[in-house]
């Protein structure tokens, strides 16, 4: 049997909070040093998601986004910096993230997620948080999370609303909700019809939330069931979701059983790949 590591002194001072809680204890401190986190898009979801588990000592961050920092950003995007502007966001958030924590081992993939690339990225972790604000890096993470059997935290925000639920192996996925993708133009992004800043910080703390309950196996997850939040009213919602026997992904008979063109598949088209801001 192999001895649980002990934590160091600073660690013990670093992480008392939750040390002092049945429900973590020093052994889920251990847990949370020892696990692996994805984050696609070091932008407003991902960036409060990434502080707060890198906060919570998660031993490993991975963190997926192929932009630079943009004046824009800075309304909600707390990874950057005004001093970041024109730095690659991978980089200013592993700047950050270690500011915080220098415990925090931040892996960056300055890459554009493509169907070559994806599914090796995401095997090296636990489990994906995703960030992403475009149909087609959504549906392609949500296929190679489901291929690879990784937990996807997804999240998402556009203007005053907010979403997020849990896709656990075997118990269906984003393509369980939305099939197909909307028509291009249909839905706008955040660039196109704004956000509220503060919204992102509310979800993304969400995801980071029910990413720290995975891996300590406490609590009940979003999993089967979709948040919803109106930040203007301040009303929340849930809905119950579940796995379509219909779904072409994780349906009783699939027909997509390995990564696909997802820009044909939304409708569009990119030289490079799927950029994944947020």
């Amino acid at each position: 049997m192999t001895q649980a590591r002990a934590l160091t002194p600073e660690q013990v001072k670093r992480y008392s909070r939750h040390i002092i809680m049945p429900q973590v204890g020093s052994n889920g401190q251990r847990k949370l040093l020892d696990s692996k986190v994805l984050i696609i898009g070091a932008g407003g979801l991902g960036g409060p998601a990434a502080l707060y588990l890198g906060l919570a000592g998660v031993g490993t961050i991975g963190i997926a986004d192929f932009d630079v920092v943009d004046m824009s950003n800075l309304q909600r995007q707390i990874l950057h910096q005004n001093s970041d502007v024109g730095q690659r966001k991978v980089r200013s958030a592993q700047k950050t993230i270690n500011s915080y924590n220098p415990d925090v081992n931040v892996i960056t993939h300055d890459v554009w997620l493509t169907s070559d690339n994806a599914k090796e990225i995401i095997m090296g972790y636990d489990m994906v948080i995703n960030g992403a604000d475009n149909f087609p890096c959504r549906y392609l993470v949500n296929d190679a999370c489901y291929l690879l059997e990784k937990p996807l935290i997804d999240g998402s925000i556009l203007i005053f609303d907010g979403q997020s639920t849990v896709f656990m192996p075997g118990k269906g996925c984003y393509r369980c909700l939305f099939p197909s993708p909307p028509p291009p133009g249909m839905v706008p992004n955040c660039a196109e019809a704004g956000v509220l800043g503060s919204l992102t910080g509310l979800v993304g703390s969400i995801q980071a939330t029910e990413t720290i309950k995975l891996i300590l196996g406490i609590g009940d997850s979003l999993s089967s069931r979709l948040l919803l939040i109106d930040a203007l009213s301040m009303d929340f919602r849930e809905v119950k979701i579940k796995k379509n026997p219909e779904c072409p992904l994780c349906g009783d008979n699939p027909t997509v059983t390995e990564l696909i063109d997802y820009e044909i598949f939304c409708g569009l088209q990119t030289e490079k790949g799927i950029p994944v801001e947020g």
